[in-house]
């Protein structure tokens, strides 16, 4: 209260002269609040720039990854299918072994069924490996949302 009752007995003169430096002051913060808004409309800009390069990118990258899926599952049915007739004629081929042999009168019955056998459980472990090795469902999920 004191503070009030001095400022209205100064003079005048006094009081313009405070007027003067709060205008200004006023002045400065309105050209920094002024660039402050330029500022943040120049960094949404750029935000939003940057955004749209990603959305771009990104874009490009799944069809990338689609056709290398795409490639990848061709390669592996083609696989398949050599390794599939690799097995028909590796077994073709032992038959017409074991129908020569026996032509011939070299192998006795039994040991046809031993060695049948074995070469059996042999092609089901190829089998097996060929399962792991190449898996029939897509390891490689693309997420297109």
């Amino acid at each position: 209260m004191a503070s009030l009752d001095s400022a209205a007995s100064l003079p005048p003169s006094t009081k313009k002269d405070d007027v003067t430096p709060i205008s200004s002051k006023i002045a400065e913060l309105n050209e920094s609040r002024s660039e402050l808004l330029t500022r943040i409309q120049s960094l949404k800009q750029d935000l939003q720039s940057w955004r749209s390069k990603l959305d771009t990118q990104v874009k490009v990258y799944r069809d990338e990854l689609s056709e290398l899926k795409k490639t990848l599952n061709v390669e592996v049915e083609q696989l398949r299918t050599e390794f599939q007739d690799l097995r028909t004629t590796l077994q073709q081929q032992q038959e017409d072994v074991t129908a020569s042999l026996k032509n011939l009168g070299l192998q006795d019955g039994t040991g046809d069924v031993k060695q049948t056998q074995s070469q059996e459980v042999k092609i089901e472990e190829i089998e097996k490996e060929e399962q792991q090795v190449l898996p029939k469902e897509d390891t490689v999920k693309v997420d297109k949302s």
